[in-house]
């Protein structure tokens, strides 16, 4: 658990806050919780590598498609 103290009493809430956010941005606590949001089945590196190659293929013939006027 990411526990922030006040450096001094004078110290602003927003400061804290702001200190807070950044130890938990550095300590990837919610990138985590983001990943385990939804399962995802585990696949080999090489089939994950044919979908992203499929993808990228499939996003240049849309944006030629689109710089032709054509839909």
């Amino acid at each position: 658990m990411i526990q922030v103290k006040r450096k001094d009493s004078k110290e602003s809430f927003e400061n804290l806050l702001r200190r807070f956010n950044r130890k938990v941005q550095q300590s990837g606590v919610l990138a985590i919780s983001k990943e385990a949001k939804y399962f995802q089945k585990p696949i080999s590196k090489t089939e994950r590598r044919k979908k992203a190659i499929i993808r990228k293929e499939r996003k240049e013939i849309k944006v030629k498609k689109l710089k032709l006027g054509i839909r």
